[in-house]
């Protein structure tokens, strides 16, 4: 028998507009909490830029002369000021630049996208909207739908297609991010408690057609 739960469906004229039963069977029949761990630590070594870097001895700036005669100054021999051990000196086993990136195969990225909609959908955290901005970008009116969600503390808006009016309607608000289905992914997910729909978003969302979504990339702030 297929799962369905009641998700409350809410606009910003008319607040709460009822709810609806939705059937959850393509997104599988349990949670995959392993997949989804190894889908988020990628997603977030994925993110990392992998800058940091530190000067050996033979990158420090200094001289090459021996700092003292080697015997009969009572103290431990030393051949040059870019050891370590002195001040200035290079770094043992620093870090250097290098590449975090790496990817799971790409139904293990599906599998993992869907466990965290069905998650989102059990806790009740999804919510399908219908007025947001369309004319011009309104930040006001895009807050005003948050709060009429109860979503304006955190929350992750999936339109259908890329929307510059949805988009710089919602970029100044904290913790709420917009993105578009076929960039939808597990991470962002997980990120965001509320989960924001259009109808057509959630339609694609409930038939199972994720193949343009999981994710390949994740580089957002």
């Amino acid at each position: 028998m297929a799962e369905t739960t009641t998700i409350t469906v809410k606009t910003l004229s008319q607040g709460s507009t009822g709810t609806r039963e939705v059937d959850l069977s393509n997104l599988g029949d349990k949670i995959l909490y392993r997949t989804l761990k190894e889908a988020v630590v990628m997603y977030q070594a994925n993110r990392r830029q992998g800058t940091r870097s530190t000067k050996t001895r033979k990158e420090v700036a200094g001289s090459g002369r021996k700092p003292y005669r080697q015997k009969h100054t009572g103290r431990a021999r030393a051949g040059s000021f870019q050891s370590p051990i002195w001040r200035g000196g290079g770094v043992v086993f620093g870090p250097k630049p290098r590449d975090f990136h790496y990817q799971l195969p790409r139904k293990m990225k599906r599998a993992a996208l869907r466990s965290a909609l069905l998650g989102k959908f059990r806790d009740g955290e999804v919510v399908v909207v219908e007025d947001l901005p369309r004319e011009k970008p309104s930040t006001k009116q895009a807050y005003a739908l948050l709060k009429a969600a109860g979503a304006e503390k955190s929350a992750l808006v999936v339109v259908p297609h890329h929307d510059p009016v949805v988009l710089m309607s919602f970029r100044n608000i904290p913790k709420v991010d917009v993105r578009r289905l076929a960039d939808l992914n597990a991470y962002d997910v997980l990120r965001r408690r509320f989960l924001l729909v259009t109808p057509e978003v959630l339609e694609n969302l409930l038939a199972g057609n994720l193949h343009g979504a999981a994710g390949e990339e994740v580089n957002h702030g």
